[in-house]
C-alpha cells in the first residue's frame, strides 16, 4: 500500500475521502445500534452531512470521463442527495419505515457498492491499496472492516424490565 497516489490527488478527492471514511464507520454504527434515541438523531445528522459532502465532492472528481466528465458513479451521488432530503422528510413525519429504507439504500449503494467500485483496476483507490508492499494493503482495509464490524457487532445490551 502507498498513500502517494492519494496525496498527489486533487483536493476534491481529499475532501471526498475525508468525508466517506467516517461516513462508512458511522453509518454501520447507526444501522446496528438502537434507533430513535437522542444519540441516534445527533449521529444521524452528522452522518447525513458527511454523505452530502461526499456526494457533492464527487461532482468535482472526473477520473472516469464517459459523458462530459461524468460517469455512472455520479448518478449515485444524485441518488444520495435526493435520498438525503427524502430521508430527512420521512424522519420528520415519523415515517420510520421509509426513512430506514432510504438510509439503508444510501449506505449500501452509496458507500458499500461505490466503495467496492473504487477498488477496480485503474481507479485511484486501487493504486493506493494494491501498490507498494502488498501485505500492507490489507492494513487499511482491515482497519475499516474491523471498525465497521465493531460498530455492527458490539450492540448495547437492552435492559429487561421485570
Amino acid at each position: 500500500m502507498t498513500l502517494e497516489p492519494l496525496l498527489n490527488a486533487p483536493v476534491a478527492i481529499h475532501i471526498h475521502v475525508a468525508a466517506v471514511v467516517p461516513a462508512a464507520i458511522l453509518g454501520a454504527h447507526l444501522l446496528a445500534w438502537p434507533k430513535g434515541t437522542p444519540r441516534h438523531r445527533l449521529l444521524g445528522k452528522i452522518w447525513m452531512a458527511l454523505m452530502v459532502v461526499t456526494a457533492l465532492s464527487s461532482f468535482f472528481i472526473h477520473e472516469i470521463n464517459l459523458v462530459y466528465g461524468f460517469s455512472p458513479t455520479h448518478l449515485l451521488s444524485v441518488f444520495v442527495l435526493a435520498g438525503s432530503w427524502r430521508a430527512i422528510l420521512a424522519a420528520r413525519r415519523h415515517d420510520i419505515r421509509t426513512h430506514r429504507r432510504i438510509v439503508s439504500g444510501m449506505y449500501f449503494g452509496g458507500i458499500v457498492v461505490a466503495g467496492l467500485a473504487t477498488l477496480l483496476p485503474g481507479r485511484l483507490m486501487h493504486a493506493v491499496t494494491f501498490s507498494g508492499n502488498s501485505w500492507l494493503a490489507l492494513a487499511p482495509l482491515g482497519l475499516v472492516t474491523a471498525a465497521i464490524g465493531a460498530a455492527i457487532g458490539f450492540r448495547p445490551r437492552r435492559s429487561r424490565v421485570a
